[in-house]
């Protein structure tokens, strides 16, 4: 008998190449969809928060005209997206009108939600609660859209006075942004962070820098996170 052996283990399988090859393009494809539909959710959100501040800080359009714009164009921007969800579908061109003027209406609804609502649950007391109104636009919005994304956020403090500071023997300081400033609003909050993990607590500190907010994390009555709005440039 001939000597000659075939090592089968040489031989590449074609057809477990092609599936391992079809599921990696499979993965990566819902990856990528996965990608663009978060962003796509982030961005009204940034371009109303980040577009505010923006126009508040920079360009000193005061407290209602940079909120007013902030939110106009991101109505239009949720317009756009019923537009083309409205053209995917093969919808006509009615009801691609009245998707777009749907999804606009609702975004400018969700902001006059986030502007006047705080669940109960979402603030350390009724005084804190009270004290919501009392906090610029633009902050009420961005800790809105925080609770949104981390529903167990909880706002242990906005305003305060000189009283305040020295019931709790700390010395108050003209600067202090937890006072009503020039423009008549509160411009800062503090977020509890005690109970929550060190990441969670991180990932909200950089959420709310990155979209124009100051931080800091420190210890005064209690660890907590402080986040302002600063004033005008």
């Amino acid at each position: 008998m001939s000597g000659l052996k075939i090592d089968y283990a040489a031989i590449s399988d074609p057809v477990r190449e092609v599936r391992v090859s079809s599921g990696r393009r499979l993965a990566l494809r819902v990856a990528r969809v996965g990608a663009l539909a978060a962003a796509l959710a982030l961005l009204p959100f940034v371009l109303l928060i980040r577009g505010g501040v923006w126009a508040y800080r920079v360009w000193d359009l005061g407290t209602w005209p940079s909120l007013g714009l902030a939110s106009v164009a991101t109505a239009l921007l949720l317009g756009a997206y019923a537009a083309l969800a409205a053209r995917r579908i093969g919808a006509r061109r009615s009801m691609r009108t009245l998707f777009v003027r749907g999804a606009a209406t609702l975004g400018m609804t969700y902001v006059g939600y986030m502007l006047l609502f705080v669940a109960s649950a979402n603030v350390k007391s009724d005084d804190v609660r009270r004290e919501y109104r009392s906090m610029h636009p633009l902050l009420r919005v961005a800790s809105s859209a925080m609770i949104l994304a981390d529903p167990e956020s909880v706002v242990t403090d906005a305003g305060r006075t000189p009283e305040d500071y020295r019931r709790m023997g700390m010395a108050a300081t003209d600067a202090s942004l937890h006072f009503v400033q020039p423009d008549g609003y509160v411009h800062a909050l503090d977020l509890r962070t005690g109970g929550r993990s060190e990441l969670r607590n991180r990932a909200l500190a950089l959420a709310f820098r990155a979209l124009g907010f100051h931080t800091l994390r420190h210890v005064g009555t209690a660890d907590h996170l402080h986040v302002s709005l600063r004033m005008p440039l």
